[in-house]
């Protein structure tokens, strides 16, 4: 089935509509009741909408109904609303438009026959064409259906390789950041030990050759030191990445960042050159798990960067519209913005979230322009 539906879908749509119209021309042919002139007009037009059904499909329905009530005809108005059915979700508006397919097939045309026919067999008919309405439409929806959950899988898989990859760089970080303290504990403590005792044999002591030797000790053991402060500093900054003394981001790499959100963002301001690299660090990661909040928990929602100077003060603020579907119920650490809160603090910033009015959500950061 899925095969078949594959090789479906690659048939060009100008083709799909040009099959279609003549499926109805051939019907209109068969069935020909009505071979008056306005009768002619008003089939030929519903059968000839049919190539639009894809750019307008209530439209092309309307086109088709008076085809339905002026001739015995299937294919014209049910293939407009399949159309129709399968592009809306406004569940009111499809049941009016079987209706009125219902109707105008139960009808008889013209319209002095009424009485002719007879009450009975006009609402047998009606109920006739009620199901035979229905039919495509549920068939539609339910194509729509199986559309949305492949694609909300989809997002599902996206979220879960995202979160795996999250968890896997929040482990890796908190791995480098014990290791870096151990190195800063109790290595560099020792080293300092090691350098403050050379020195005090230096020049305690007479002897040349000791003297040489507590000399090149010391001077050894500053040179481990200031090694050690450099590997502290980088396990410290590069816990976010699974690559060894990668660099980390700055405010350079965010509009690539933007741009590889999977999210709809609108990037805006400027930031002076003087902003401090632990500040554009806290920057870049406030706008990353900002859109990585925006992709888990507003499916569909837009959402706009703005960088900001007010005075000695830099920051960035991350808003987003209303989700436009359901939110996915996916497992998190909870532990986003508490990160974020913190980083801010030990810069002397701020960080603000919180929901907006339009329902939305904001996320703020303050920094000073001076942290460092």
């Amino acid at each position: 089935m899925n095969r078949a539906r594959a090789l479906w879908e690659r048939v060009p749509a100008p083709v799909v509509d040009l099959v279609l119209v003549v499926a109805a021309a051939v019907d209109l042919r068969l069935n020909l009741w009505d071979d008056t002139r306005l009768g002619i007009a008003l089939a030929t037009l519903g059968c000839a909408a049919l190539a639009f059904r894809r750019r307008f499909p209530l439209g092309v329905f309307l086109l088709t109904l008076p085809t339905a009530l002026t001739q015995p005809v299937a294919v014209a108005p049910l293939a407009a609303l399949f159309t129709l059915a399968e592009r809306s979700r406004n569940r009111p508006l499809l049941a009016l438009c079987v209706t009125l397919t219902a109707v105008a097939n139960a009808t008889p045309w013209p319209l002095a026959g009424l009485a002719e026919v007879g009450r009975t067999m006009t609402l047998l008919t009606f109920v006739y064409s009620l199901a035979t309405a229905a039919a495509p439409v549920l068939i539609a929806q339910l194509l729509q259906a199986h559309r949305d959950l492949a694609r909300r899988l989809v997002e599902i898989e996206e979220a879960r390789e995202h979160e795996r990859a999250l968890h896997a760089q929040a482990v890796l970080a908190r791995e480098r950041a014990q290791l870096a303290r151990e190195m800063h504990d109790v290595v560099s403590h020792q080293v300092s030990l090691i350098a403050v005792r050379a020195g005090a044999l230096q020049v305690a002591t007479e002897d040349a050759d000791a003297k040489e030797a507590a000399r090149t000790i010391r001077s050894l053991s500053v040179s481990t030191l200031d090694e050690l402060r450099t590997m502290v500093t980088l396990l410290r900054a590069s816990g976010g990445h699974a690559t060894e003394l990668t660099p980390q981001p700055t405010l350079a790499d965010l509009r690539e960042l933007v741009e590889s959100s999977g999210t709809h963002v609108t990037l805006s301001g400027e930031l002076p050159l003087t902003v401090g690299t632990p500040a554009q660090r806290a920057l870049y990661r406030t706008v990353q798990e900002a859109l990585t909040n925006v992709r888990k928990h507003a499916p569909g929602a837009t959402a706009r960067v703005e960088l900001w100077q007010d005075g000695t003060d830099v920051g960035v603020t991350v808003t987003n519209t209303a989700p436009t579907r359901p939110s996915l119920s996916l497992p998190g650490s909870q532990h986003g913005l508490a990160g974020l809160r913190e980083r801010a603090e030990i810069l002397h910033g701020t960080l603000e979230s919180g929901p907006t009015t339009q329902g939305g959500y904001r996320v703020r950061l303050r920094i000073p322009l001076s942290a460092d």
